[in-house]
């Protein structure tokens, strides 16, 4: 185990994408942990300092603003000093950084293609000089469209991606980022471990951005029509945020490379959930169908036999009562993301 040098009792703990949707709530966590300190690093092209606006208050959770796919010196921060980092280290790592856009294939190519090659690499770098565990988040994506005879997604599938359509940067970008793992696993004995993340929903999520439950609950809340783009029989799965981030710690002790499937292994409509929001926001909204987004896959499951065997992990959280906290958070935090025009209006752009 990667032991803290010296006298000091807490570890260092990096998240970089820390601002966006799974990296606050890892951030959340671990700065709840008496026993650790967080450095948060976020370019914030999709992530929001409103994500993590109550963690900059203690003095364990520093946030640096930065893009991964420059060099990454610590030592060049100086909010950095109360940390002692020349003398502690750093113990883990977590890789959440990957800016992308679900309606717009092509918003972000660029930074996506960079953040998923150079930008992790630098990470795997920060990995080995300081002898740090790390769990990368890859991607389902990476699987492309299941193969017929099994929708369940199994690690030993190779996937079927076109290395050029309009997702390549991302769906290959997450394939290259897991040879990079996998190199420096080998060659340099970096502690990494690969996490292959599944549908995910719960509060931080961006919205308007054609990701199925925030979109949702925004255009129920609004009693807009709920646009599903698919037809009535299209599937999905979904892990609520809480449980993922549980997996994603459990994996960060292990030794094994993998890659891990992370995920609910549980189908459901979309057609369905999009009743039941509007069931449990009481809303006056109706039901659109909309051709797919160009270049999305179809959607598999994922087998997690692998990470039970590994960890014990698997999801608990009811899709109902995720939903449910979902929609609380969404509603409480309404006026704010309308001032900061990030309630049902596309406004991420380009950020210099």
């Amino acid at each position: 185990m990667n032991k803290i040098k010296g006298v000091f009792k807490k570890k260092n703990v990096i998240v970089t994408g820390g601002a966006g949707f799974i990296g606050s709530h890892i951030c959340e966590i671990l700065t709840k942990d008496e026993n650790a300190r967080v450095i948060c690093i976020d370019n914030l092209i999709t992530g929001t300092e409103m994500n993590i606006d109550r963690l900059l208050q203690s003095q364990d959770f520093k946030f640096i603003r930065h893009d991964i796919t420059e060099p990454i010196d610590l030592s060049k921060f100086p909010e950095l000093a109360p940390f002692e980092i020349e003398f502690a280290g750093i113990q883990e790592i977590y890789n959440c950084a990957t800016p992308t856009s679900y309606k717009e294939a092509k918003k972000f190519t660029d930074e996506t293609v960079l953040t998923n090659s150079i930008g992790v690499k630098n990470v795997l770098d920060l990995a080995k000089k300081y002898n740090a565990k790390m769990v990368h988040l890859s991607s389902s994506a990476i699987y492309g469209d299941p193969p017929p005879e099994d929708k369940h997604f199994s690690e030993d599938y190779w996937g079927f991606v076109n290395p050029v359509s309009e997702r390549a940067s991302y769906d290959e970008g997450k394939r290259f980022s897991e040879t990079l793992c996998k190199t420096y696993y080998d060659a340099y004995n970096v502690k990494v471990t690969i996490a292959r993340v599944f549908a995910t929903y719960g509060p931080h999520m961006i919205m308007d951005e054609g990701r199925h439950v925030p979109d949702f609950i925004t255009s129920a809340i609004d009693n807009k029509d709920i646009v599903i783009y698919g037809d009535k029989e299209t599937t999905t799965s979904f892990c609520y945020i809480k449980d993922m981030v549980e997996g994603l710690m459990k994996l960060v002790e292990s030794k094994n490379l993998g890659p891990f499937n992370i995920g609910t292994d549980e189908e459901y409509k979309l057609a369905d959930i999009a009743q039941k929001v509007i069931e449990l926001t009481g809303s006056k909204s109706k039901i659109k169908f909309e051709k797919s987004l160009e270049g999305m896959h179809v959607r598999g499951l994922p087998n997690i036999k692998k990470i039970k065997d590994e960890t014990g992990w698997f999801a608990l959280v009811k899709f109902d009562e995720g939903l449910k906290e979902t929609i609380d958070y969404m509603r409480s935090v309404k006026s704010r993301y309308e001032q900061e025009g990030l309630w049902n209006n596309s406004t991420l752009d380009r950020k210099e």
